[in-house]
């Protein structure tokens, strides 16, 4: 049997052990699926109002697609969480076809197994959420950004528009890739094509609503911002607690000073994510290469994204499979670390969700140490990450010395 059928038998393997998994493991971690993206699909396809367009939503206009088309699977299928799970796993064997290609390189084979056991890590969370709609996307467009910038810029654009989070990556794209202006068409005519459309459909109003959403939320457990009052809950301490948010349907804290510190995270994270950007940016005017600088600049954007958020749901920790992807397959040998450190961060994900969720919400210190770590891997990983950044070799800055020598 040949490399490529190997990979393609193991891909197999691992989606249907992940979509079994969302069944057998605790907490429902499918239960996004049939509780809420059915219910907005099916309202918007039987003519009850439109997420987005008739109403406020959290998620941009674009993420009702995906949603909609797992419809499209239920006839063969049976039951719509079953159709989402095939939707994904559809969208996830494009991206693969395209990784692997012939099975010839092995820098995309050594990707494209990354990715399958960061897949099979982490588990149903990255399955049974929109964000595993958006990172076969995210990978792609990715991969297509040197050959055919539009193409890869329209990718991560509708990604975009669907989840916030690739946005990262299309400014990553915008700094580190030399066409830059087809970079950026790409993305100008996907948002214009979007907002046109919303307006059309008479959803104006909405047509930011997500952004408003996301700047308005509490402290959600999961965050890594949260750590000092998720264990002030398990020392129970009277003005600290974990509680269950209705309205968005997530667990947040409570604890002192709380109010502070969430109008401090945004300010924060728009700190950060301009911070690498600047970076990247002077990397890019003394003409470093879109292989050195895209996979950190990439990374380390995403990862301000997740870091610095007040959300910091366990999904999240999907994102950072596409830039290591990217990354192992323009350098494996540099990318081993930060892809391993990936690796160990899915599973401790899998761990903290869905394993011990249950206890994390009750404040038991054992479940609460799992999420802790999870959080300092996400940490450390961001570290290397701007380390690497800051090394990137400058053409003009690696001749000096040289000359100097020669002297």
């Amino acid at each position: 049997m040949s490399r490529r059928a190997v990979l393609w038998v193991a891909f197999l393997i691992v989606h249907a052990g992940v979509a079994l998994l969302g069944y057998l493991l605790p907490t429902e971690p499918m239960g996004d699926v049939y509780k809420v993206y059915q219910p907005w699909s099916t309202a918007a396809i039987t003519g009850h109002g439109i997420v987005g367009i008739t109403e406020p939503w959290v998620y941009p206009q674009l993420a009702l697609i995906p949603m909609i088309l797992a419809h499209g699977f239920v006839w063969m299928t049976g039951t719509y969480t079953v159709a989402w799970a095939l939707l994904v796993t559809c969208a996830d064997a494009l991206a693969f076809w395209m990784l692997v290609g012939r099975g010839r390189s092995v820098g995309r084979n050594v990707g494209a197994w990354f990715w399958l056991s960061f897949i099979a890590l982490l588990g149903p969370i990255g399955m049974y959420r929109l964000d595993g709609v958006t990172v076969p996307l995210a990978i792609a467009g990715c991969l297509w950004l040197v050959g055919r910038p539009w193409l890869g810029s329209i990718l991560l654009a509708v990604a975009t528009w669907m989840k916030v989070w690739p946005a990262a990556l299309v400014a990553a794209a915008i700094i580190a890739v030399r066409r830059r202006l087809a970079v950026l068409g790409g993305a100008v005519v996907v948002s214009a094509l979007t907002l046109l459309g919303v307006v059309v459909a008479g959803g104006g109003r909405y047509a930011f609503n997500f952004i408003g959403d996301q700047t308005g939320r509490g402290l959600q457990v999961e965050a890594p911002v949260s750590t000092v009052y998720v264990w002030q809950a398990v020392a129970r301490l009277p003005a600290s607690w974990i509680f269950y948010d209705a309205r968005l349907n997530t667990f947040n804290v409570h604890g002192p000073g709380e109010e502070v510190v969430v109008a401090f995270m945004t300010p924060l994270l728009a700190i950060a994510v301009l911070a690498l950007a600047v970076i990247g940016a002077y990397k890019a005017w003394h003409r470093a290469s879109f292989h050195a600088l895209f996979p950190p600049l990439a990374l380390g954007l995403v990862l301000a994204f997740i870091v610095f958020n007040k959300v910091g749901s366990p999904q999240y920790v999907t994102w950072v499979a596409a830039p290591l992807v990217v990354g192992l397959v323009i350098d494996r040998r540099r990318w081993a670390g930060p892809a391993t450190l990936g690796l160990v961060l899915a599973f401790v994900t899998l761990l903290e969700y869905p394993i011990f969720y249950e206890q994390v919400l009750e404040a038991q210190a054992f479940a609460e140490a799992i999420l802790t770590l999870r959080s300092a891997l996400e940490i450390a990983l961001l570290v290397w990450t701007v380390v690497r950044l800051v090394a990137v070799p400058v053409p003009g800055r690696e001749r000096a010395p040289r000359a100097i020598a020669a002297r």
